[in-house]
């Protein structure tokens, strides 16, 4: 089964959030990006079974 993940762009519509909240807030939060590639090239994403479960989290009672 592949792992699917979302960049940084598509996290943030996915959470109705800025492009800059979810650079800094959402590691913050526990949301744990994944880095791949190095320097200028590096791409920065989040898994979507994380980001869904964080967002679960996030529901009030």
């Amino acid at each position: 089964m592949a792992t699917e993940f979302m960049s940084v762009k598509e996290t943030a519509e996915y959470l109705n959030m800025s492009v800059t909240w979810v650079y800094r807030e959402a590691p913050k939060l526990g949301m744990a990006p994944y880095k791949f590639g190095r320097g200028r090239n590096a791409k920065v994403q989040f898994k979507l079974s994380e980001v869904k479960a964080w967002a679960m989290q996030q529901r009030l009672e």
